[in-house]
């Protein structure tokens, strides 16, 4: 089944999405096939913490289907490591590293900190000319969601190179309440940043950060139906990972998400259900 648009989660290795998703039964190395079946793309988090061996690399090439998208993530020691000038050849062996995914990592992504500031946009500048590789970054510097000429300067950058700004939202996150430990260890994670719808390519990219009650995500939901259905009418491929605070319903909000674009978008395929083992019902003691 091909999608005119990127599905995913942040990962595909959750156990608790055998509730709902996985068959009860799956084996840890079969879940990753399984996501597949079900979403054409994922975040590439991990990547971000450590690099894959080459073996794991080559176990993702015999699984992922050549439709699939992967957006692996620099490692921290590229985004996070200093000067971005200084950062290109530790990036070009990560993307040799990746090579033999080829087309399943585009774009790659850069997720720079709140510590990068509108005053390091040169070593942006040089990081994307070094590069020259599809690419997506995510700023969190509150500068650059200021409306102002750090952000003027930030999206003429991005647009003029062909690069996607990266868009975060956390507004459904920031709306809750809840003293769940996993909610604050996600509040105090996140940055709570305005979200910047925006389109440099054919591939927008969108990150929503749900709350952790399914139904509590509708209002904040909506526009990225209406938004999304608009992309792909402009002949545009967006991509969009939905994430829940513990990731344990991200599958399904973004199976709730589908839905709610198959409504507004007559024709759009339904996602694959994968076959689950009944759970037998515990009998209670009279």
């Amino acid at each position: 089944m091909r999608l005119p648009y990127y599905l995913g989660c942040p990962s595909w290795s959750e156990n608790a999405w055998r509730d709902y998703l996985y068959p009860h039964n799956a084996r840890p190395h079969e879940l990753l096939g399984l996501y597949t079946q079900v979403f054409n793309a994922v975040e590439g988090n991990t990547t971000f913490y450590a690099r894959p061996a080459p073996a794991t690399v080559e176990r993702w090439v015999q699984t992922m289907p050549e439709h699939f998208r992967f957006t692996a993530k620099f490692p921290s020691d590229v985004s996070h490591g200093g000067d971005l000038r200084e950062q290109i050849t530790a990036a070009d062996s990560f993307v040799q590293l990746l090579a033999p995914l080829g087309e399943r990592v585009a774009p790659l992504w850069l997720q720079l900190s709140a510590a990068f500031t509108p005053q390091r946009i040169a070593e942006l500048a040089g990081f994307i000319d070094g590069l020259q590789r599809p690419l997506a970054v995510e700023v969190r510097h509150r500068d650059f969601f200021a409306k102002g000429d750090a952000e003027r300067m930030l999206n003429r950058l991005l647009l003029d190179r062909g690069v996607e700004r990266i868009c975060l939202d956390p507004r459904a996150l920031f709306s809750c309440t809840s003293t769940e430990p996993s909610v604050l260890h996600a509040q105090a994670k996140k940055p709570n940043v305005p979200p910047r719808p925006a389109a440099f390519t054919r591939f927008p990219q969108v990150r929503f950060i749900g709350h952790p009650v399914l139904e509590a995500n509708e209002v904040f939901l909506t526009p990225w139906v209406e938004k999304i259905a608009q992309w792909i009418e402009e002949d545009r491929t967006p991509y969009i990972f939905l994430h829940t605070a513990d990731n344990l319903l991200a599958a399904a909000l973004a199976q709730r998400f589908h839905t709610r674009l198959m409504a507004r978008l007559p024709g759009l395929p339904a996602l694959p259900e994968l076959y689950r083992e009944p759970v037998a019902e515990q009998l209670g003691l009279l």
